[in-house]
């Protein structure tokens, strides 16, 4: 159990971003295409995995010291560190060799080779840097849409890059804002940069950020080229849904102070699951209907 918790599974479905662009490109039913974007998150899974054991085993002293983070099963002692180097060479081979015998394509090397280097920059000295910490986990996710559009074989737009990139930063800075409440509260460092934000700088750009999300939506919901690729004129209609989600994400950043784990609130929270899937129901529509 301890080597499944090392793995993080829950997070996994950040790596369901890669879907969109084949959603979007209204060729989610085309098998081929689908099943080769599949393989595409399992490479992805199987790499992440192997960032967040790297990310566990740069960080065991300091985890040792947390209150929190010394359950984990390195910290804690339950994994060792040999067996922890063994398991993370392992999932950073096979999510090579999954490309590398499915995916066999220069670009896709590239995208998974570049997820690679910055995710280890970031594990190893990058995640100290405030500002460019937020940036390059967001830009994360901007990956992932570039290794399902490549694996679907379909051009990303520029808004799908664009939207991903802002909604990844606005998690980013929310669950940002949680770590320094709780630095504000009980002193404990979640990360060692926690002292180069605050919780006014903090309220301010997320909130910034929020807004700018908001209009980039809308802006991309009324576009001449969307209307005329989707054959609707009520693209816009979807973005009812982004508007209550972002409110309801602000909500619990800003009122419960709850923005801890991105994934787990949307696990959990009721009314941003059914504004994810309103959102996904109403486009599917548009799209395919």
């Amino acid at each position: 159990m301890d080597y499944i918790k090392l793995l993080r599974p829950a997070q996994w479905s950040k790596n369901l971003f890669v879907f969109l662009p084949l959603f979007f490109a209204q060729n989610i039913d085309n098998l081929p295409r689908l099943l080769a974007v599949i393989v595409a998150f399992v490479a992805l899974c199987l790499a992440s995995s192997s960032i967040y054991l790297l990310n566990d085993m740069c960080d065991v002293e300091f985890d040792r010291k947390h209150p929190e983070k010394c359950r984990r099963p390195i910290a804690s002692g339950r994994v060792s560190l040999p067996a922890a180097r063994v398991l993370y060479a392992l999932l950073l081979t096979l999510s090579l060799a999954v490309v590398a015998i499915f995916l066999p394509s220069v670009p896709m090397f590239v995208v998974l080779g570049t997820y690679l280097l910055i995710n280890h920059a970031y594990s190893l000295r990058l995640k100290h840097v405030a500002i460019l910490d937020v940036m390059l986990v967001a830009f994360g996710f901007v990956l992932r849409i570039i290794a399902g559009a490549l694996a679907a074989d379909v051009v990303p737009s520029h808004w799908i890059i664009i939207m991903t990139f802002l909604l990844a930063l606005f998690l980013v800075l929310a669950k940002r804002r949680d770590d320094v409440i709780k630095y504000e509260r009980t002193q404990a460092v979640a990360r060692r940069n926690v002292t180069a934000y605050n919780r006014n700088y903090l309220d301010h750009v997320i909130t910034l950020v929020a807004a700018i999300t908001l209009v980039s939506y809308i802006m991309y919901t009324v576009d001449e080229d969307i209307v005329a690729r989707f054959q609707c004129n009520y693209v816009y209609a979807t973005a009812i849904f982004v508007l209550a989600g972002i409110l309801r994400y602000l909500q619990i950043t800003l009122v419960d102070e709850k923005s801890w784990s991105p994934t787990k609130i949307i696990m959990r929270d009721r009314f941003l699951q059914l504004c994810v899937s309103g959102w996904l129901l109403l486009f599917a529509y548009i799209i395919y209907g």
